[in-house]
C-alpha cells in the first residue's frame, strides 16, 4: 500500500519530482530521435513527404518566402545531408587512419557553416533557430539561394548555377573557378538532375 504524499518527508517528495522529471526528459530525447529519424526512400521525394508530413509545409513556407521552387530546396537538401539532421563533413585522418579535425563547420540538414549560419541569423533578425531543425534548414537554403539571385542574378529554378554559388559562396562564383573544377560541376549536375527528378514526382504526388 502507497502512503499518501503528505506523510512522506520532504527529500523523499524531491526525489519523486526529480525522478518524474527525468522520465519525462527521456521520453522528450526518445521522440525527439524518432522524428530526426531521416526518410527511408529519398530518391522519391512523394515518399519522402508521405513519412515527413511536416517537412511538406516547411518546403512550401520556404517557398513562399523566398521564391525557392520546392523541388530545388529539397534537391539541395539531399545532395548535402542526406536528409539527416546532425550530418556533419567527415574527419580528416592523420597518418591514414587517426581520426583528425573536419574539414569545416558544416552542420546539419543543408550543412551550413558556423559563418553562413551566423549571416542568416543576423539577416533574417532570426536567432533561435538550429541547423538541425529541418524547417530552419530549408528557410536557410532559400535565403542563400534569393541572396545568390540577388546579387549573381542566377534564376531562383536553376538548380545548377545555384548550387555552385552554394558550394563555392558568392565571390567564389564570381571569381570562376569551379568552371575548371570537374568535382564541382559534378556536384550541381547531380543537384541539378535530383531537382528535375524530384519536380517530376511532385507532379504526381
Amino acid at each position: 500500500m502507497s502512503l499518501p504524499r503528505r506523510l512522506l518527508g520532504p527529500w523523499v517528495r524531491r526525489g519523486l519530482r526529480i525522478a518524474g522529471l527525468a522520465s519525462l526528459l527521456t521520453l522528450v530525447v526518445a521522440l525527439g530521435s524518432c522524428s530526426a529519424n531521416p526518410p527511408q526512400r529519398t530518391g522519391n521525394v512523394c515518399a519522402v513527404f508521405d513519412q515527413k508530413s511536416g517537412w511538406w509545409k516547411a518546403a512550401r513556407k520556404a517557398q513562399k518566402k523566398w521564391g525557392m521552387p520546392v523541388h530545388v530546396g529539397m534537391a539541395f537538401m539531399h545532395r548535402e545531408s542526406s536528409f539527416v539532421a546532425d550530418a556533419k563533413p567527415a574527419r580528416k585522418r592523420l597518418i591514414g587512419f587517426i581520426p583528425w579535425t573536419r574539414p569545416s563547420s558544416a552542420y546539419g540538414y543543408a550543412q551550413a557553416t558556423d559563418e553562413a549560419w551566423h549571416d542568416y541569423a543576423r539577416e533574417t533578425d532570426r536567432w533561435f533557430i538550429d541547423r538541425d531543425n529541418f524547417a530552419d534548414a530549408m528557410d536557410f537554403i532559400g535565403w542563400y539561394n534569393h541572396r545568390s539571385h540577388r546579387k549573381l542574378g542566377i534564376k531562383k529554378s536553376d538548380a545548377y548555377h545555384l548550387y555552385v554559388a552554394y558550394y563555392t559562396g558568392v565571390n567564389g562564383y564570381r571569381r570562376g573557378g569551379w568552371r575548371q573544377s570537374e568535382k564541382i560541376r559534378g556536384y550541381a549536375t547531380k543537384v541539378n538532375r535530383q531537382a528535375e527528378r524530384y519536380r517530376q514526382q511532385l507532379t504526381r504526388c
